[in-house]
């Protein structure tokens, strides 16, 4: 099966359970006025209805806060993967680092940033909260994946640069970055809806005035369900097309990983 017919058709699967369970499953009890799980069709009415434009205002800064968490966090986890490699007696201390982030509850770390970092300096501007949560939300998966990108480096090709006369950082250059192309570029592409996850749990800490995060928890408190749908398929989305960007962009970087030749 093609991997695009296979993408429609679980496409087409969700929309269906969705349907199903806004018709059968959640449907309103007596005397609730708004309807828990809307239909496919009426959440994309309302966005039909309400124009893109009117989720942009907030989206933005969304994005731009993903987008900043996403930069620092790899950024730091690609540096930390490398140092690895020239200094092997840190690995252990930075695999421990990078185990202790995963494993820290976000939203109690949400709790503990707000209070030191604060929100948005400027309204409008990106939360300082958010972005860190952002950057903490990737942290481990390119670490790890770095880290093993790095070790299947080819040992014949290293010694070739060793017996040429090259050290540590000449085989990093050389040999062992291109090696871990593909399991950096996998990395980074999972860290896309990631960071934005991180973002929007930093919103909810009350950190900005406009943004995904706010905007969601105002719906709620308005009972606007058919717009918290509408904002959450929205991110969904989003999170979908940095994710195949990036997959683009490693079909594009590292051809011979699906036997293809280089444009």
């Amino acid at each position: 099966m093609p991997s695009w017919l296979a993408t429609l058709l679980g496409c087409a699967g969700l929309l269906v359970a969705w349907w199903l369970f806004s018709a059968l499953a959640f449907t309103p009890d007596e005397g609730i006025t708004y309807d828990p799980v809307p239909s496919p069709l009426a959440v994309g009415k309302q966005i039909l209805d309400d124009g893109f434009s009117a989720y942009w205002g907030f989206f933005s800064v969304t994005i731009e806060e993903a987008a900043i968490g996403f930069a620092w966090g790899n950024g730091l986890a690609l540096a930390l993967a490398a140092t690895v490699l020239l200094l092997p007696w840190l690995e252990t201390v930075v695999v421990q680092i990078a185990v202790v982030t995963y494993c820290l509850p976000i939203v109690a770390v949400g709790g503990i940033a707000i209070v030191a970092l604060g929100g948005a300096p400027v309204p409008g501007d990106p939360s300082k909260t958010a972005v860190f949560l952002a950057a903490l939300s990737v942290f481990f998966t390119t670490v790890v994946g770095a880290l093993l990108g790095f070790k299947a480096a080819d040992k014949a090709s290293l010694d070739v640069v060793r017996v040429y006369g090259g050290g540590r950082l000449r085989q990093l250059t050389k040999v062992r970055l291109i090696a871990a192309l593909p399991a950096i570029l996998n990395a980074l592409q999972i860290a896309v809806p990631t960071s934005l996850l991180g973002a929007v749990l930093g919103e909810y800490m009350g950190a900005t005035d406009r943004s995904v995060g706010i905007t969601l928890i105002r719906l709620q408190g308005q009972l606007d369900s058919v717009r918290v749908w509408a904002v959450f398929l929205l991110c969904a989305l989003v999170a979908l097309v940095g994710y195949l960007l990036f997959g683009l962009v490693a079909r594009l970087v590292t051809p011979w990983v699906a036997g293809r030749s280089a444009a």
